[in-house]
């Protein structure tokens, strides 16, 4: 009997269909790479099953340690307030069941080599970085420390990679827009610039970053992360993280 964790991946949700086949598509990338690892998926909202539901039904089939894990980049306000209040009303209702929530996935350098992989298929070639300057575009958060670890990832970026330049961008609630900072970089005199949209699925703040690019003519427009083969080697690093520091007493499970 496989007594390993049930990693629960928990993401947003979305109106728009392109979200959870995306999420579906980087799980099964999980599965391949950790055969026999219980993979299941819930969702926030607009999408089905919601958290609760899957934890129900986990509870149900005798399942008795769950490692719940954010489909986050930035540890904003879902990270801190919304998944971890899910997940407290959920161990009250199943006290059989003990759920521990695991960090979110960034920043890492399997994020950054994930990034770089897009903006490669998308066209650029490796003797082209010195001379592209980059917008690391992001979904945005009212949050300043999330916007914050944003600005350090595009100026980590830019000293360990060689680009021209690196600035961050955001879709919502903070500033400079994607079409602003392809715009500052243009008058800063930089010849080649490419957007590196920093967010897992497609969605309404992804077209609008697709939407910047366009209106600014950058050269070179990345897809989104999505099933990344790096994004699922950086799901099970956060998942064997959280459930070895668990093992070792280092991590407080929320069951009642």
């Amino acid at each position: 009997m496989d007594t390993r964790p049930t990693l629960l991946v928990i993401a947003h949700g979305s109106r728009d269909p392109r979200h959870a086949a995306t999420v579906s598509a980087l799980c099964a990338r999980v599965r391949a790479l950790r055969p026999g690892l219980r993979v299941e998926v819930g969702y926030l909202d607009f999408n089905a099953p919601r958290v609760p539901r899957v934890l129900e039904r986990l509870s149900a089939e005798g399942v008795r340690d769950v490692v719940a894990l954010p489909l986050l980049l930035t540890r904003a306000f879902h990270a801190k307030s919304d998944i971890p209040a899910v997940l407290r009303e959920a161990a009250v209702r199943l006290p059989l069941l003990s759920i521990r929530q695991a960090d979110v996935l960034g920043p890492s350098s399997l994020l950054t080599a994930a990034l770089e992989r897009r903006l490669e298929e998308a066209g650029l070639r490796p003797g082209d970085r010195r001379s592209t300057g980059v917008v690391l575009a992001s979904a945005g958060s009212s949050d300043p420390e999330a916007s914050a670890v944003i600005a350090e990832i595009a100026r980590e970026w830019w000293r360990t990679a060689g680009w021209c330049a690196v600035r961050p961008a955001f879709a919502s609630a903070s500033l400079p827009r994607t079409a602003d900072a392809v715009r500052a970089l243009r008058a800063e005199g930089v010849r080649r610039v490419a957007v590196a949209p920093y967010v897992i699925a497609p969605g309404f703040l992804p077209d609008r970053i697709a939407a910047g690019a366009r209106e600014a003519r950058a050269d070179l427009l990345a897809p989104v992360l999505g099933p990344a083969p790096e994004l699922a080697r950086l799901l099970l690093r956060r998942y064997d993280s959280a459930a070895l520091a668990h093992a070792r007493g280092g991590l407080t499970a929320l069951s009642a």
